[in-house]
């Protein structure tokens, strides 16, 4: 290092909240549950999915595209929280399109819904989140044009907001997310979401 200052041309911008993921080459914000994000950035969001649900939705066109996180497909009356389905969606799509999207340009990605919850047989929550979320976009008449959901496995999602590319992993140890979402589940019993977290 000289010490001297380095020039404007060689300092990287990103926006608040990013890290540089050198295998992607990409700048990336990672979502946790109950968040969501809509950017019209060179970047990509990430999160890493069990019995949760994650949409990505994009106008290709004006190049924006934004992805949510929820846990639960339906909320209590008066509870408008990012945790719950409905919530998460009309937050998604509004933000959208006030970042400049078409509601009729827009197309959805959607992945996660795994059953990673032992003992979870009778109406599993992953199964409740993946059909609320193929439902909710069949009655926006918002066209699904990729998605993995249900199984059992947990996934890391990838998704490049400008272009709509996303990349999925399919994880093979399913114990460590059962035992955060069963954390996290009940940290939000105690106690409402209010606002966002945002990590790195």
């Amino acid at each position: 290092m000289t010490g001297l200052p380095a020039s404007a041309a060689s300092v990287r911008t990103a926006p608040a909240g990013t890290y540089y993921d050198p295998a992607l080459d990409a700048d990336v914000i990672k979502l946790l549950p109950a968040e969501w994000r809509v950017s019209s950035d060179p970047l990509a969001l990430a999160t890493v999915l069990g019995s949760c649900v994650a949409a990505c939705l994009y106008d290709a066109s004006a190049k924006v595209g934004g992805m949510n996180h929820f846990m639960l497909p339906d909320a209590a009356p008066g509870d408008a929280s990012a945790r719950y389905g409905a919530h998460a969606m009309e937050l998604l799509i509004n933000g959208l399109l006030k970042h400049g999207a078409i509601r009729s340009r827009l197309q959805a990605k959607v992945f996660g819904g795994g059953n990673v919850l032992p003992g979870m047989t009778l109406d599993p929550i992953g199964t409740r989140n993946g059909n609320f979320v193929l439902n909710y976009l069949g009655a926006e008449r918002i066209p699904i044009i990729a998605q993995d959901l249900f199984g059992v496995q947990p996934r890391k999602v990838c998704f490049f907001v400008r272009t709509g590319r996303t990349l999925v992993k399919r994880l093979p140890a399913a114990g460590e997310i059962a035992r955060v979402e069963r954390a996290y589940r009940s940290q939000l019993a105690q106690k409402p979401v209010a606002g966002s977290v945002e990590l790195f």
